[in-house]
């Protein structure tokens, strides 16, 4: 949230012209202030972005809405007191559960792998001994636990709205071996009854798709204003993609693999079948 909407501060002050100096000192601020804004490294207060909107020219009242919005957005994750601060070990998914801890909604598209909201224990225990990225075998259970806790957005008086797209080869990879995947399918097929949980699969006998290329998962919001925040990791880092542009192509990414998939009630039966031969 701080580096798209620091982005957004630095597009404006370019268009107009402007330079760090001039908006530092409309804000009483300093040069380094500017650049630590612009690059989304401290949280902005409202009245600091409203007179810099009207510094570089910016007196649209719903565009303005929308950086006050990203800005108390960030301002709240900042100082959330989660859960997830009892494990240090998260590593780069730290800020992603503070932003799922805050979403309304989810749109996940996975190639490989069981949403994290998804996984039963066993099945996380295994990704993780599987990855080999753990130096010490004993931070695996915090890890572990911290993985289950994310799962209580699904339940509660307002969950989380969770749209999982899964290819075929999720299901049928034997992570942990048969015992440990079928209590795994055994597991989606429970959170599939949820109203607020959806469930599809993207068979093999689909063909090529648009998803081939690689896995994302959209993050929405309630707040008024608050554009979805697209997320991606690669073996080396998180990617996250957060213009207007890039949610709205990921958008319509998501919703042509959507067609390319079964049915949620076929997506269901061909799960109970994948577990029935494990």
């Amino acid at each position: 949230m701080g580096r798209r909407l620091g982005g957004e501060l630095l597009r404006l002050r370019d268009a107009s012209g402007k330079t760090q100096h001039q908006a530092g000192q409309a804000i009483s601020a300093t040069n380094s202030k500017i650049v630590k804004m612009e690059r989304g490294w401290v949280p902005m207060r409202d009245p600091d972005i409203r007179v810099l909107c009207e510094l570089y020219g910016l007196d649209d009242p719903k565009a303005v809405g929308q950086l006050l919005s990203l800005a108390r957005l960030d301002r709240e994750r900042r100082k959330a007191k989660g859960w997830w601060n009892q494990y240090p070990k998260l590593l780069s998914l730290v800020e992603y559960v503070a932003l799922e801890d805050v979403a309304t909604s989810i749109r996940t598209w996975q190639l490989a792998i069981i949403p994290g909201l998804l996984q039963t224990p066993d099945y996380a225990r295994s990704l993780a001994v599987g990855n080999g990225v753990w130096e010490d075998l004993a931070e695996i259970e915090p890890f572990v636990e911290s993985r289950m806790e994310r799962k209580r957005r699904l339940v509660g008086e307002t969950p989380l709205q969770l749209w999982a797209v899964l290819h075929e080869g999720v299901l049928r990879q034997l992570v942990g071996g048969r015992a440990v995947m079928k209590g795994q399918l055994e597991h989606l097929l429970e959170v599939a009854r949820q109203t607020n949980v959806r469930i599809q699969v993207v068979p093999y006998l689909a063909g090529a798709h648009p998803g081939m290329t690689s896995a994302f998962t959209i993050v929405s919001f309630a707040e008024p204003g608050a554009m979805d925040v697209v997320h991606m990791d690669t073996t080396s880092t998180t990617v996250w993609l957060e213009s207007e542009t890039d949610a709205a192509h990921h958008r319509g990414t998501f919703d042509r693999i959507t067609r390319m998939g079964l049915a949620q009630r076929s997506s269901i039966s061909l799960i109970d079948g994948i577990r029935k031969e494990m």
